[in-house]
């Protein structure tokens, strides 16, 4: 049986880059490697989503950037809670914290961040947001061919804070 990997897109398709999370998770479907990919891509990350992270090895949280370097950023995640007053539009690292909080083992997870640039109703992808959704997209299928999570971290720009594999 192979490993199972969360790879878990946000993003409004009708908004210019902020359709990077959607079409990364998009671009996977089909793929074949090392491992089962589990795919999902939702407009926000909600507190339900806690319970996805059930029986994977592996959780990469896919969004598009104002601030992220180009190509790509992957930051590593740890579960903390989030000063939100809602339980709607969390972070990856909140619902690793509700994950924790209901008991379930935590897989290493990380936050692919893919620089984007135009995110108004109806705006194309910009050529920043293409060129980071390949590069990043390259490194994830290789890290998947090969079913070694930390390669992913390897092909990155930036990698905060690090090291990438969580204890």
């Amino acid at each position: 049986m192979k490993p199972r990997w969360l790879i878990f897109g946000i993003g409004n398709p009708s908004r210019g880059d902020d359709a990077l999370g959607p079409m990364f998770v998009a671009a996977l479907d089909g793929f074949e490697g090392a491992v089962d990919l589990v795919l999902l891509e939702d407009f926000q990350w909600q507190i339900e989503h806690a319970l996805d992270l059930k029986g994977v090895e592996a959780a990469l949280f896919v969004d598009a950037s104002l601030t992220a370097a180009p190509p790509f950023e992957i930051t590593p995640l740890r579960p903390q809670a989030d000063a939100a007053c809602t339980t709607h539009a969390l972070s990856p690292a909140a619902l690793l914290a509700v994950a924790q909080r209901l008991g379930q083992s935590l897989p290493p997870a990380a936050l692919l961040a893919l620089p984007g640039e135009t995110f108004d109703l109806g705006a194309p992808l910009s050529a920043q947001g293409r060129a980071g959704l390949e590069a990043a997209l390259a490194v994830v299928r290789e890290a998947a061919a090969v079913g070694e999570f930390e390669m992913i971290a390897g092909g990155a720009v930036i990698v905060l804070p690090g090291p990438f594999a969580l204890e």
